[in-house]
C-alpha cells in the first residue's frame, strides 16, 4: 500500500491540474481536498487493491472537476456581470510548496479564457492530454468516453486555442515594456498615448462579481477603453499602479488607500494590447492579499 508521503507527493500535480480545469485556485483546493477525503474513506483493503495510487487520485480529481464544470454553467447564468478566471500572483502566498501553481503558458489569462469557452468534456480531455500529456486511452478511462471520442474532443479544443491565438506574440521583455507604457500613460491620463498602445478592436472585460463596482459589459475599441481608464483615474486620483506578474505574464495591480482594488491581465499581438481582463471580485483576489 502506498505510504503517506507517496500519496501527498501528488498534491502539487493535482492542484495544477484542477486549477487549469476550473480557473479557480479556491475551487482547485476544494477538489484536491475532496480527492484526498475519498482516498482516506477507502478501507485498507480497498487502498491495497489500487495498483497506482497516483493514477487513482488523478482520475478522481478529474471527475470531480468535470462535475464542477457541468454545474458551473448554471452558476454562471446567475453570476452578476462578466466572469473572469481567478488571477494568480507569481507567489500564491501559500507556504506549502506542494500547493504552488506552476506558472507557464497554460495558465496565462488568455489561455484560461479560451479554456473557459470549451465544453466541460473538451476542457478536461484537452488539459489532460495536451497540457499534462496523458495518453488518450487513459483520458478515456478518466472521463468515461472512448479513446476516439477523446481524440475528437481534444481536436475540437485545440482548434479553439488556435483560432484565439494572436498572429504575433511579443517576447517577455517587450510585453513587460508595453504594460509599463500603459501604466505610465494611465497615470498621466494621456488618452492619445493609451490609444496608441491599444489595438483598434481591443476588448476590456471587468469582473466585480456583483460585490464591487465594475463595467457590466465588455468595452470594445481603443478610444472607448482609453477614455474609460482615464475617467477612472480622474474619479480616483489616488490610485496606485504596481507592475506585477499575473498568471506568469506582465500585468498590473491597482491599489487605493493601500487596499487592493483590481488585478489586470493583458494579451498582446505585436506591440498592441488586444485584451485586458480586470478582476475586481474580492473573492477572486484572496491569493493576492497574502502574496
Amino acid at each position: 500500500m502506498a505510504d503517506l508521503s507517496e500519496i501527498m507527493s501528488e498534491r502539487r500535480q493535482l492542484i495544477n491540474l484542477a486549477y487549469r480545469m476550473l480557473g479557480s485556485l479556491a475551487d482547485a483546493e476544494d477538489v484536491v481536498q475532496e480527492t484526498y477525503a475519498r482516498w482516506y474513506a477507502l478501507s485498507r483493503q480497498q487502498q491495497e487493491a489500487i495498483d497506482t495510487p497516483a493514477a487513482w487520485l488523478t482520475t478522481v480529481a478529474s471527475r470531480i472537476c468535470l462535475d464542477q464544470l457541468k454545474s458551473a454553467r448554471a452558476r454562471r447564468e446567475r453570476y452578476v456581470g462578466e466572469w473572469i478566471p481567478e488571477p494568480l500572483p507569481e507567489d500564491t502566498g501559500i507556504v506549502d510548496p506542494a500547493d504552488r501553481i506552476t506558472l507557464d503558458e497554460s495558465v496565462s489569462m488568455a489561455f484560461l479564457v479560451v479554456l473557459d469557452s470549451m465544453t466541460p468534456a473538451e476542457r478536461v480531455a484537452f488539459v489532460l492530454h495536451d497540457v499534462f500529456r496523458y495518453p488518450f486511452d487513459e483520458v478515456g478511462q478518466i472521463v468515461g468516453r472512448s479513446t476516439a471520442a477523446c481524440r475528437q474532443l481534444a481536436s475540437s479544443a485545440r482548434k479553439r486555442v488556435r483560432d484565439a491565438q494572436p498572429p504575433t506574440t511579443p517576447d517577455a521583455a517587450r510585453r513587460a515594456g508595453v504594460v509599463r507604457e500603459f501604466k505610465q500613460a494611465w497615470e498621466a491620463r494621456d488618452i492619445k498615448a493609451l490609444v496608441g498602445l491599444l489595438d483598434p478592436e481591443t476588448t476590456a472585460v471587468a469582473d466585480g462579481g456583483g460585490l464591487v463596482s465594475a463595467a457590466p459589459h465588455p468595452i470594445v475599441g481603443a478610444e472607448e477603453i482609453a477614455r474609460y481608464f482615464v475617467d477612472l483615474a480622474l474619479r480616483a486620483p489616488d490610485l496606485e499602479l504596481v507592475e506585477r506578474t499575473v498568471n506568469g505574464q506582465p500585468g498590473l495591480v491597482v491599489q487605493q488607500h493601500g487596499e487592493l482594488g483590481a488585478v489586470i491581465a493583458f494579451e498582446l499581438a505585436g506591440d498592441r494590447i488586444t485584451h485586458l481582463w480586470a478582476v475586481r471580485n474580492p473573492e477572486k483576489l484572496r491569493p493576492w492579499r497574502s502574496a
